[in-house]
């Protein structure tokens, strides 16, 4: 496997290679189409009663699941491993190669800027796009949106009632985790010695699931339906997610993190000195940062594209619009916990919400750089530039302060491909 991710075209090509090679293997069909009218194609390995659903590409920003839905495939295909959930007269795989291509296409080049080991954190954001909460597939029925994307993953739930559906996810920086919607107890072990094998460090805490339950290093479990205890901020509704719908079959979703950058941050136990100073200016941080952004923003809004017409345009007024005051607000439980000598914040805790705090006004430069580039008004060269210096010394700051290191991209697919058999193995093993 070479050192870059495959792009959307890439993807669907290798699949037919796949089964041209391994005839009788499976099938590709469209299940789907975007709401920009694009094709989504799900390939089907094996021919068990039984199914697994793994999702490609639910964040366009997000490149790593594409190869390893691809490389998965090509396990079940050939059926390597002595595994019953990778045998395929027993378990049919079901990869739906990219839930977002819509957003793919505005990602485009991601796969080039995330590529070999001299990969940066400003080509990565310059290229990067992610979609306002309402119009990201998995997430939008959270905030009452029926996307056709959203509403062809939940008649596939329906269609092959999976016993585990995988969510495969990249992390900008940080380490690996795995949220759960339900208990897998057989996971734990397998998935820690994966991350050590390939040399990621498990994520101990995470700011997507700041208030799930931890039974173990980098496992997350969704508390019960009628706990308080959810995600940081807007999750009141998550049962609503197409994560939590396999579960009216008896189902169980992983959402499976690898990060693009590794911080040995990710899993220091050591209690943080000064948590508590750390996540005041952590709030500062992306309050300040998120402020400049949009100052920019305020002097360019007469000549971008109005946001009806501008995906991009529309994250940027999202963002503006009160994102960075709700990341800084959700940590005021944790700045009282910092206080608490009897239970202090570990550098492993207070690393994620670093990322965060850093990453949020990083992904709203790169995108109103590339609408700045764009635009034919005389102001906009001017305003580019003011920002540009920004974002390189907000990259630069990140890079240095966690110490990242690139993971090489064989890595990202190993670790999660192994993931994810341990998942189905373990829900295979639990399953009625």
């Amino acid at each position: 496997m070479t050192d870059r991710y495959p792009t959307v075209a890439e993807t669907t090509e290798s699949a037919r290679r796949l089964l041209a090679q391994f005839p009788g293997a499976g099938r590709l069909r469209r299940i789907g189409t975007s709401r920009g009218g694009r094709p989504l194609r799900m390939l089907s390995v094996g021919h068990g009663p039984r199914h697994v659903l793994v999702v490609a590409r639910p964040h366009p920003d997000e490149p790593v699941g594409s190869a390893t839905a691809l490389a998965l495939a090509e396990q079940v295909a050939r059926g390597d491993g002595p595994s019953a959930a990778t045998d395929p007269a027993a378990v049919t795989w079901d990869f739906v190669l990219c839930l977002d291509p819509d957003g793919a296409a505005l990602s485009e080049g991601i796969e080039a800027a995330t590529a070999g080991p001299d990969r940066t954190l400003e080509r990565y954001y310059r290229a990067a796009f992610r979609p306002v909460a309402a119009e990201q597939p998995e997430w939008a029925p959270i905030e009452g949106r029926q996307l056709p994307e959203s509403r062809a993953l939940f008649d596939v739930i329906d269609e092959l009632r999976p016993f585990l559906q995988c969510s495969l996810h990249n992390v900008d920086a940080g380490g690996s985790w795995v949220q759960l919607t339900r208990g897998l107890p057989g996971l734990a072990g397998p998935f820690q010695a994966s991350a050590d094998d390939v040399g990621i460090p498990v994520q101990h805490g995470t700011f997507d699931a700041l208030y799930w339950e931890n039974p173990s290093p980098g496992i997350h479990v969704l508390p019960p339906p009628d706990s308080a205890a959810r995600l940081a901020a807007g999750s009141e509704n998550i049962g609503l997610s197409t994560w939590c719908a396999p579960a009216r079959y008896g189902g169980v979703t992983a959402i499976v993190e690898v990060p693009l950058w590794a911080t040995d941050m990710a899993d220091d136990p050591a209690p943080h000195p000064a948590a508590g100073h750390v996540l005041r200016d952590l709030s500062a941080l992306v309050r300040e940062g998120g402020r400049q952004v949009t100052a920019v923003l305020d002097k360019a809004r007469g000549f971008l594209p109005p946001p009806e017409d501008s995906a991009p345009r529309r994250v940027l007024e999202w963002m503006a619009g009160g994102l960075y005051d709700l990341v800084a607000d959700s940590w005021t439980p944790l700045a009282r916990q910092a206080a608490d000598r009897s239970r202090p914040l570990t550098t492993a805790e207070v690393c994620p919400l670093d990322v965060v705090a850093r990453r949020q006004p990083l992904r709203a430069a790169g995108l109103l750089l590339r609408l700045l580039e764009a635009a034919d008004d005389p102001a906009a060269p001017a305003l580019h530039d003011e920002l540009a210096g920004l974002f390189t010394t907000w990259c630069t700051d990140f890079a240095h302060a966690l110490r990242l290191r690139p993971v090489p991209v064989p890595h990202q697919v190993e670790h999660q491909r192994r993931t994810v058999v341990a998942a189905a193995e373990s829900a295979l093993a639990t399953a009625g």
